[in-house]
């Protein structure tokens, strides 16, 4: 496996964790909390250190796969622009006391909305190794679980619930990743890899 591939992929699924791990402080901060206490303090702390800590590995991770991978044009900008989204839905969610005005936290087309274009999304990580059974299994999965995420908001819950089961879903689709790349299960054609250069086509979406 190429080095940084590797880094990318490790990269991003230790972001997705921590999203993860966000979430479930915040849950521990919510349940728990006492203002001005030093434990509160402490739990809000560590849940940013979380969620920025994230977002850096995600952006390492995307700087990482947009340098190493050959073509996959559709793969790069998908990848990138699903981590601009997902800054901006978590700054919308943690700030929606202040736009009210047109953002609608409970929202069942936002919710519709963030899970279709998180799934096209996924779907682009097929071009990495086209016609490998394997990768499609993985991303049918991942894309599976966050188009269930769009029942958090038939049950009552507010948008983040989807941010949070797409990064549950990612955080399965990034360690399926280095798993069968890992046991040479698919294979990625890499800048600077000679062992075997595949001929793709960057003006069609899969190849």
């Amino acid at each position: 496996m190429h080095k940084t591939l590797s880094r990318g992929l490790t990269a991003g699924l230790i972001g997705n964790i921590l999203f993860v791990l966000f979430a479930f402080v915040c849950f521990i901060f919510y349940k728990s909390y006492v203002p001005d206490s030093a434990g509160s303090n402490t739990l809000e702390v560590i849940a940013y250190l979380c969620l920025f800590s994230g977002f850096g590995m995600l952006i390492y991770s995307d700087v990482c796969i947009c340098r190493t991978v050959r073509m996959r044009q559709w793969l790069k900008f998908g990848f990138t622009a699903y981590i601009v989204m997902e800054a901006l839905m978590m700054y919308l969610e943690l700030n929606s006391y202040k736009y009210e005005s047109f953002y609608e936290p409970y929202s069942l087309m936002l919710a519709i909305l963030h899970a279709v274009f998180s799934a096209a999304i996924c779907l682009t990580f097929v071009s990495l190794d086209p016609d490998k059974k394997c990768l499609e299994v993985m991303v049918i999965i991942t894309i599976g679980m966050i188009l269930c995420g769009m029942l958090g908001n038939l049950m009552g819950i507010r948008v983040y619930f989807s941010i949070l089961t797409n990064a549950v879903a990612l955080t399965v689709l990034f360690a399926s990743l280095k798993y069968m790349m890992k046991r040479e299960m698919i294979e990625v054609d890499c800048h600077g890899d000679r062992a075997r250069v595949a001929e793709y086509n960057s003006n069609t979406f899969f190849e």
